[in-house]
């Protein structure tokens, strides 16, 4: 079996990110003690999770010798602006390709929150409309650009294959040193499943790492009958690239489409519940896309009593805060 240290990386995230307690909406809901994992820390780009991810894809693009990155995403796409950002700090050159995914064409959206950071940090944006295959249109652009004499690496949507979760594995691996640094064990970890591939990742290092804690998405992006397959397909990935001999079961793949709403990127009003009070309660803010959804899901289901009998939870904090100013309109 091989370990996560097999794999080339480019270190993005210093040090582990924290762990605390989230004592007055603990107090306001009553029962469990909620944690969150703060991996929407500001080390570099803005902040969010997907650092994790690109620690392993910029270490295989060195690998690789490229000196060219492609990123996708939506409009508004927190993957497509921290790739921008790692791959500039890191020395590359870096093109974008965002797609139309989200029905909306106010001026905040179309000129706001991501999207301002790319503009201002000055990399290639190729905008393209809903029904665009993104990864076509990279594989096409890679074509033009090494015919001029570059390299490049592309990175896939959400960063979500079995490569990029590996930084998700390695998290699993550090929860599991924070509880035995904090004296907690937690009963369940919550965070948003969109693209799967963060989900795919604490699924199979929770494994790995012999956690007992069930790992629960909220779907964001696709209803269940989407996501499983995808979070099933990566969770396998992860398992054959490490040369583990496990198997993913599906009883262990947990999935909750209630608070999706009306699709990808567009608000609900639980949502918006959701934000103000993580923002009132504890001064941190949610993303409007990811973990505010994921949140209002997390807590629905805590007053329902979905998470009776359990003592310790965790809520991974995931960033995207800047898509907040694309949406300030909902606010």
């Amino acid at each position: 079996m091989l370990t996560i240290n097999d794999f080339p990386s480019y270190k993005l995230i210093p040090h582990p990110t924290s762990i605390t307690k989230l004592k007055r909406i603990s107090a306001h809901l009553g029962g469990a003690d909620i944690y969150v994992k703060r991996d929407d820390t500001n080390f570099l780009g803005g902040g969010g999770s997907k650092l994790r991810k690109l620690e392993f894809y910029l270490g295989a693009a060195f690998q690789a010798g490229c000196d060219t990155i492609i990123a996708m995403g939506a409009m508004q796409s927190n993957h497509a602006r921290l790739s921008a950002a790692a791959a500039l700090h890191a020395g590359f050159d870096c093109e974008i390709i965002l797609g139309h995914k989200v029905p909306r064409d106010d001026p905040d959206y179309l000129h706001n929150g991501n999207l301002l950071l790319d503009r201002i940090m000055g990399v290639t944006i190729h905008e393209t409309d809903a029904a665009a295959d993104l990864m076509a249109l990279a594989l096409a652009r890679k074509a033009e650009l090494e015919a001029l004499g570059k390299k490049v690496y592309i990175i896939p949507f959400g960063g979500s294959c079995a490569l990029g979760s590996l930084g998700y594995v390695s998290c699993a691996f550090e929860i599991a040193e924070q509880e035995q640094q904090i004296g907690v064990n937690f009963d369940s970890i919550v965070l948003a499943n969109g693209s799967s591939g963060t989900h795919a990742g604490l699924l199979a290092g929770c494994e790995l790492v012999g956690g007992r804690a069930k790992v629960i998405g909220y779907n964001v992006l696709k209803p269940i009958a989407d996501t499983l397959p995808v979070t099933r397909q990566i969770t396998q990935e992860i398992f054959d690239l490490l040369q583990c001999e496990k198997l993913v079961d599906d009883n262990h793949i947990y999935l909750d489409d209630s608070y999706l709403g009306a699709g990808y990127g567009i608000p609900t009003d639980s949502m918006r519940e959701a934000v103000r009070l993580m923002a009132h309660e504890e001064g941190l803010f949610l993303d409007p896309v990811y973990s505010g959804k994921a949140f209002a899901g997390f807590i629905a289901d805590i007053k329902q009593g979905k998470f009776a009998g359990q003592k310790n939870l965790l809520f991974m904090m995931t960033g995207g805060a800047p898509g907040l100013y694309a949406y300030q309109s909902e606010f």
